[in-house]
């Protein structure tokens, strides 16, 4: 449970650190070489493209993640009033006590909260993914992995003009890193230079985790479970895939795709108010 603890504290600061090393690369080193002659750029060049692209790219992935930690899942054992004992152990044991929980909402050792349609514990969050932010996690994945794909292909650009190498023979993008370390070791290769190369394998690997994890999830939706489910082998009740999935991203789903949003209030707190 320590080390647990650790990550949870470790993995956000990671994470941060990781999107300000792009951003910086990115606006001060990516954007600027793609600029041949400033005086004589176009409005509309693939440099002003490219740097509004990775802007709406990076505005989205870092409001969903605020979104997704400020929209915590609310503590359900204060307003279900559990005791103490036996009721809390089967809380802890991911068993639902009954009569006073609804259904899917189990107890998170880390956060210490009873939390509806738990699905997981995001270490890079630091907080518990439920039907409060589900629907900000997702776009926060997404926007994620887009932003990262846009750092590779600006990346290797970079790589390509400032080596005078070409990348249209699919081997050179992975015989590029070992061929790298060589030439850093032998003094050929600058360390800003290596440090980008090493990113770009940073940017693939996260790009296709956040890719992964995403349909993943969209999959999990459309069949009306979450990770815990799946995880514990409970049965849930059959509806359509269109019902599953409004009520995660609502009826306003466009509208989260291009701005992050707040999510929709969930079940249980509508049913709490009537």
């Amino acid at each position: 449970m320590l080390v647990l603890r650790l990550l949870n504290v470790v993995a956000p600061a990671y994470f941060s650190c990781i999107s300000l090393v792009t951003f910086v690369l990115q606006i001060f080193v990516f954007i600027p070489s793609m600029f041949r002659d400033p005086s004589t750029t176009p409005l509309f060049s693939p440099a002003l493209l490219h740097g509004a692209l990775f802007l709406f790219l990076s505005a989205n992935a870092l409001g969903n993640y605020v979104l997704v930690i400020q929209n915590s899942p609310e503590d359900l054992g204060k307003d279900l009033k559990l005791g103490k004992g036996a009721e809390v152990a089967d809380w802890l044991d991911g068993i639902r006590s009954p009569g006073s929980a609804l259904p899917g909402t189990h107890f998170c050792r880390l956060c210490a909260r009873v939390t509806q349609r738990h699905d997981h514990h995001c270490f890079f969050t630091g907080n518990c993914i439920g039907s409060r932010n589900m629907r900000n996690f997702i776009m926060f994945c997404l926007y994620t992995s887009l932003a990262c794909l846009d750092s590779l292909v600006a990346g290797m650009a970079y790589i390509s003009a400032t080596l005078s190498m070409s990348f249209a023979d699919p081997l050179a993008f992975l015989t590029l890193l070992p061929h790298s370390i060589s030439q850093f070791f032998s003094g050929a290769l600058l360390s800003s230079e290596m440090f980008v190369i090493l990113m770009l394998y940073l940017w693939l690997g996260i790009g296709l985790a956040c890719a992964g994890f995403c349909c993943h999830q969209l999959l999990l939706i459309l069949r009306g479970q979450t990770r815990y489910q799946v995880r514990k082998g409970m049965v849930v009740r059959a509806r359509p895939w269109r019902e599953n999935l409004q009520e995660v991203f609502g009826k306003k789903w466009l509208l989260g795709l291009l701005i992050p949003v707040q999510n929709v209030e969930s079940s249980y707190r509508r049913q709490k108010e009537k």
